[in-house]
Parts: C-alpha cells; sequence; structure tokens
C-alpha cells in the first residue's frame, strides 16, 4: 500500500502546479484514507484529474481501492487546514503556517478592501441604514477575498507562511 501511495505522488508531482499531497484516515484503526491534493488552479487540478497517469495509478489499485468521493475546495474553507492525522510519515505533508502568520496575510488582505469598501459605501450608501450598508459591503467584500485576494496574497506570501525545511 505505501508504494502504491507513493506511486501516486510521485505521478501528481510531475504535473504543473502541482503544490502538495497527503494521506490521512478519520482515525488510526479506519481502513479508509483521503488523499489530499494541492493544485495551483483548477485547470491544474483536472489535467492531473484526467490524465492518462492518474487513471493507470488508479487501474493498478484495482481491488484494493475504491474512490469513494471527492471534495474540492476553492475558498477560505480549509484555507490553512492541516490534517488531523498523519499516518505515512514519510511521505511529503502540508502543514498549516502559524496562526499569527494566516492573520496577517489575512489583514493585509481584508483591511485595504474594507477601507475602499467603506470609502465607496460613504458615496452612495450614506444614508443606508448601517447594518444593512456593513451587509452589502461585507457581501461584495467576502467573494473578492475567497475567489481572488486571500489565493493572490496567499500564493505572493508563501515563502514566509511556508518557509522550505531545513
Amino acid at each position: 500500500m505505501l508504494a502504491w501511495l507513493r506511486a501516486g505522488t510521485e505521478l501528481a508531482e510531475r504535473f504543473d502546479g502541482f503544490l502538495g499531497s497527503g494521506w490521512i484516515r478519520p482515525e488510526e484503526a479506519s481502513a479508509e484514507w483521503h488523499m489530499l491534493y494541492r493544485f495551483a488552479s483548477q485547470a491544474s487540478l483536472e489535467a492531473w484529474e484526467l490524465s492518462a497517469q492518474r487513471r493507470w495509478w488508479l487501474d493498478s489499485a484495482q481491488g484494493f481501492v475504491d474512490e469513494s468521493s471527492r471534495e474540492h475546495r476553492t475558498g477560505i474553507e480549509g484555507w490553512f487546514d492541516e490534517p488531523s492525522s498523519v499516518d505515512v510519515q514519510d511521505l511529503r505533508t502540508v502543514s498549516a503556517p502559524p496562526r499569527w502568520k494566516q492573520m496577517c496575510a489575512i489583514f493585509l488582505v481584508f483591511y485595504p478592501l474594507s477601507l475602499a469598501a467603506n470609502y465607496i459605501a460613504k458615496d452612495f450608501a450614506a444614508d443606508w441604514w448601517l447594518p444593512i450598508r456593513v451587509l452589502a459591503t461585507v457581501a461584495v467584500m467576502t467573494p473578492i477575498m475567497t475567489y481572488a485576494a486571500l489565493p493572490w496574497i496567499t500564493r505572493l506570501l508563501a515563502p514566509w507562511l511556508k518557509p522550505a525545511a531545513r
């Protein structure tokens, strides 16, 4: 099983945009494993998922591995999450940066967006009831932060957020 897991990771590493992978189990005695992949873009992930190499790798495990479901995360949910338990120590795993670094990255995005939203809202929504004005600015800022600003700042700060292991 370990050789098969390593082979899958080594194949995925050859694809552009591959950022890392890991394997976790819900609990130590579980026969169920979850594979985690991180790719730089949806196009990079799709190239891996639709590749002949991945299909060959999955086919090589017929009888002892089944793909039961897939979950794609693209927003802030799980953005800095790390696996709760890692069973295979020699596979490359992705750990979350310290929470204070996460806070700094979020602040670098949130403050200028909040400033801009409030500056704009003062002109066109100055007479709105405060909770409605805040709701409108948050409704505009949230998708911008989730789909554009946070992915951008995370890529920009990647060397600082997750320095290379020594």
